[in-house]
């Protein structure tokens, strides 16, 4: 295992090193919290990728095909086809808003007083998105050194906070790439076809096991519909998505950049599912499926090829980790703690944003790597974190950007009946039910409309500029152009 130990320790090291580069480029807000809206279409489409692609894809979706079989594939499918939408249909216009977060966005469409309710909720989003992710360095902690669940925490939690507090975006772009590079590396193109191969082919893997396994709705209608209705919706709204999208250098670079990314996801989830499968041809017997991704590369891949594919895994998670943590942080200070205290989060000394945003990452940091170490069920918080999301935001969202007569009104009842119902739905059917997201989406949406229409239509000077802002042709900024930086496309 040394030459695996070694291979992990230089990947976490590279990290470390990223982190202090992009502390040095982080010179503003719009640097530290967007990488100053500067990525070209390479960048881009690989730090869109590493990030939707987490643990939850990784393992998560290895256990799932060893569990269901090819049709285990349709929990990442489900976020790449939500990361497909988003960027042909909406993420042009997301970019040319030029704002930070969605609270913004709500703001600049209804007018305010949306901000702070609707910052809360996706905090708490990203807050628990950013646990879940943590969690996961125990698992792989624990295949690498036999470590201790808390210390693995505390350890890979640590050296994310570290680069992301140093240098903002910059330092979570130039990661996520490297992160890009080792996954598609270490799943795609190595784990993938050693396991198929140790199983004995496909032909051998078929003979194995039962027709339903590679039959492409094994996994039943309705969780195939669940998975849809929160991932795909998820990743339209969430704040960890969106702040990626303030990064493309241009409207077309987040369109196309993120379509790329989007047909990597399916590429990705259908690789889990294949890998999956072949561990249960190898491993028949596993306690939990889960342990899937972690047995096969212990037992069946050679030295050093080992260390790189839990460092592929290493990176899933920590891209993830790092997008949530930053997402968590930027929203806790610019919708929810600026506006408590009735501080404008508009120009400033760059330096007091930057350092500000910094202190909120470090603040933000500690109390994720808490939660992780008294929480112990990943799945349970990550379905409350996409609950509260889609049930909460997904309607007052997409209204704004479909429907003009959707008012701040029926914006806040959204967000209200929808956050309340999923919350009492789920204490009624449990935390995994389905009927939660159902009826708490559908309330969200009931609300939406007739508060709407029963209140007044929002003041045509705000709809204007909201309006130019959706073009593109207003000039308004948080901040002044930030300096040159040479940044490869």
């Amino acid at each position: 295992m040394a030459v695996d130990y070694a291979v992990i320790v230089v990947y976490l090291a590279g990290m470390l090193g990223m982190g202090w580069w992009g502390m040095r480029r982080a010179k503003s807000k719009s640097d530290f919290l967007v990488a100053g809206r500067r990525l070209g279409p390479w960048m881009y489409s690989g730090t869109m990728a590493a990030i939707v692609l987490g643990g939850a894809s990784t393992i998560g979706g290895v256990g799932l095909g060893y569990k269901y079989g090819l049709s285990g594939a349709w929990m990442v499918f489900a976020i790449g086809l939500g990361l497909l939408a988003l960027s042909i249909f909406f993420s042009a216009r997301i970019a040319r808003l030029k704002v930070y977060t969605v609270s913004e966005m709500l703001d600049l469409r209804y007018g305010g007083k949306a901000g702070i309710l609707t910052g809360v909720v996706m905090w708490a989003y990203t807050l628990m998105l950013a646990v879940t992710s943590t969690i996961a360095y125990a698992t792989i902690f624990d295949v690498l050194f036999d470590m201790n669940r808390t210390v693995a925490i505390i350890l890979g939690g640590s050296i994310v906070v570290a680069y992301s507090a140093l240098g903002g975006m910059w330092s979570i772009t130039l990661t996520d790439m490297v992160q890009f590079v080792v996954k598609t590396v270490g799943v795609l193109l190595l784990l993938l076809p050693i396991a198929v191969v140790k199983a004995g082919g496909f032909a051998e893997m078929k003979a194995q096991l039962p027709s339903e396994y590679f039959a492409p709705f094994g996994i039943g209608g309705e969780t195939i519909f669940t998975y849809v209705l929160i991932y795909t919706f998820g990743m339209l709204i969430g704040q960890d998505i969106w702040q990626r999208v303030f990064t493309a250098r241009t409207d077309k670079v987040a369109s196309y950049g993120g379509t790329v990314a989007g047909t990597y996801c399916l590429v990705y989830a259908l690789a889990g599912a294949v890998i999956g499968t072949a561990a249960r041809v190898l491993y028949p017997k596993l306690p939990s499926a889960d342990d899937a991704f972690a047995t096969i590369v212990k037992d069946e891949l050679p030295m050093g090829v080992r260390g790189l594919v839990l460092a592929a895994a290493l990176a899933a998670v920590m891209s993830t980790s790092s997008g949530a943590l930053i997402a968590c942080a930027t929203v806790a200070n610019n919708d929810v703690w600026s506006r408590l205290r009735g501080v404008a989060s508009r120009r400033g000394d760059d330096h007091d944003e930057v350092t500000g945003n910094r202190v909120f990452i470090l603040i933000m940091g500690v109390a994720v790597i808490g939660i992780a170490i008294a929480l112990n069920n990943v799945i349970e918080a990550l379905t409350v974190a996409y609950n509260l999301l889609v049930g909460g935001l997904l309607v007052p969202i997409l209204g704004g950007l479909l429907w003009k007569r959707g008012t701040v009104y029926g914006a806040l009842a959204s967000v209200i009946v929808g956050g309340v119902a999923v919350i009492g739905l789920m204490a009624s059917y449990g935390i995994l039910a389905n009927e939660p997201i159902y009826y708490g989406l559908l309330s969200s949406l009931a609300a939406y409309l007739i508060v709407s229409l029963a209140t007044r239509p929002t003041d045509p000077a705000i709809l204007a500029n909201w309006r130019e802002r959706l073009a593109g042709r207003s000039t308004e900024d948080d901040e002044a152009p930030a300096e040159s930086v040479s940044v490869p496309s």
